[in-house]
C-alpha cells in the first residue's frame, strides 16, 4: 500500500536544469503524466503497443517484486511529469535473479543527462534491494531499449551494459489471405468457458518456462491478466488432447490503441504449446484461427510480439503466416558488482 509521498529523492548524477526534480509516487494523480511520458516514447520510436491512464492504473495495483513507495522515481520538469523510471526483481525459472528495470522518458527531454540519471539511480537501488536478498543464485541486472533511440543504446554502451538478445513486434499487415491450417489430428479446438480459464492460464504459465529468462508467474500475475477490460475469452482459441490443456492463442482488440494509432488492429497476446504437443504444427493452425477471428471482428491487420531469440524459432512461425518486423529492441544485462565477493 502506498503512503502517497512525494518528498524529493536525492540523485547525486542529477543533471543542473532548472526546474527539475526527481520524486516519490505521490498517488494515482501521478498516473496520467506516466502514461502521457511513456506514450510519447513509444510513439518516437514506433511502438505499436499503446498505454493510457487507466492501463498505468491497472498495472500498477498488481505490481510483482516492486514497491510502489520506493522502487518508483517519478521525474519532473517545472511540475510536470516527463518521464519515470521504476525498478523489480524475479526468480527466473532457468536460474538466475533478474533484477529489472524500466525506464520512460519523453523524447522533447532526451540529450540532456536526465536518462543517465534515471538509469544511475536504478542501478543503485537494484543494488539495495539484492543485498537486501537471500545469496542463493546469480543476480544479474536487466533493461531493454528501442533500437531506434541510438541514445539509449550509447547510454548502455557506456555504462558497462552488455547486449543480450533481441524482441520484434512483429505486423501482419493485412488479413486477407489468411491460410487454412488444419488442426493436426488428435487435437480438439473448443470455445472457452469462464470456469476453463484459470485452467488455461496456468497451462500457458507452464509452456512459457521454456521462454528465456521467464520469471516465475505469481497470483499477482493472475490478478492483472483478469483485470484487463479487452480480456475476450472468444478471441482465443484452446486446443485440447483430450481433457489436457495442449495450446493456445489468444487474440485482443483494445480500441484506445486502435483510435491513438488509427487503426483497425488486433494484437496477438500469446502464443503457447505445452512442451509434449510441440513439433506437430499445433500452434500455427491456433494462429491461423484467431487471425481468423480478428478479421471477422473487422480488423485489418494484426501485430504480436516475440523474443528474438525464442528457442521454439517463432520469428519463423510468424513470418510463415505473413508476419513482418516492425520495431526491434534489444535487451540488456550486467552483473552485479558484489556478485563475486557474496555469491
Amino acid at each position: 500500500m502506498t503512503t502517497q509521498r512525494a518528498d524529493k529523492i536525492l540523485v547525486s548524477e542529477r543533471p543542473d536544469i532548472p526546474g527539475l526534480r526527481f520524486r516519490h509516487f505521490s498517488g494515482p494523480e501521478d498516473y496520467a503524466g506516466m502514461a502521457a511520458a511513456n506514450q510519447a516514447d513509444r510513439d518516437a520510436n514506433g511502438s505499436l503497443e499503446v498505454v493510457t491512464e487507466a492501463s498505468i492504473a491497472r498495472q500498477y495495483a498488481n505490481l510483482v517484486n516492486s514497491d510502489i513507495d520506493d522502487d518508483l522515481l517519478i521525474v519532473e520538469l517545472d511540475g510536470a511529469v516527463i518521464g519515470y523510471a521504476r525498478v523489480e526483481w524475479r526468480d527466473a525459472i532457468d536460474g538466475p535473479r533478474y533484477l529489472q528495470t524500466v525506464c520512460l522518458l519523453d523524447p522533447a527531454h532526451r540529450r540532456r543527462g536526465i536518462g543517465g540519471a534515471m538509469l544511475a539511480w536504478q542501478e543503485r537501488r537494484l543494488r539495495a534491494i539484492d543485498a537486501s536478498l537471500p545469496a542463493d543464485r546469480p543476480s544479474v541486472m536487466r533493461a531493454w531499449s528501442w533500437d531506434h533511440d541510438a541514445g539509449a543504446t550509447a547510454l548502455f554502451q557506456r555504462t558497462g551494459w552488455t547486449m543480450e538478445g533481441r524482441g520484434y513486434e512483429m505486423v501482419r499487415p493485412t488479413l486477407d489471405g489468411i491460410p487454412e491450417v488444419a488442426v493436426p489430428e488428435g487435437f480438439e479446438v473448443r470455445a472457452v468457458g469462464p470456469a476453463d480459464e484459470r485452467a488455461i492460464w496456468d497451462a500457458s504459465a507452464e509452456a512459457f518456462r521454456d521462454e528465456r529468462g521467464e520469471g516465475e508467474w505469481g497470483e499477482g500475475d493472475w490478478e492483472r491478466h483478469m483485470a484487463d477490460p479487452y480480456r475476450d475469452p472468444s478471441l482465443w482459441a484452446i486446443a485440447w488432447s483430450g481433457d489436457e490443456i495442449a495450446g493456445g492463442v489468444a487474440g485482443r482488440i483494445d480500441p484506445e490503441e486502435n483510435a491513438h494509432l488509427g487503426v483497425l488492429q488486433g494484437y496477438i497476446a500469446g502464443v503457447w504449446t505445452r512442451r509434449p504437443y510441440r513439433r506437430r504444427g499445433l500452434a500455427r493452425a491456433l494462429l491461423a484461427r484467431v487471425l481468423v477471428l480478428l478479421r471477422d471482428r473487422g480488423m485489418t491487420s494484426a501485430y504480436l510480439g516475440v523474443d528474438g531469440l525464442n528457442p521454439n524459432q517463432a520469428v519463423n512461425l510468424y513470418e510463415s503466416l505473413g508476419f513482418e518486423v516492425h520495431t526491434s529492441e534489444t535487451d540488456w544485462s550486467k552483473p552485479m558488482r558484489q556478485e563475486a565477493a557474496h555469491r
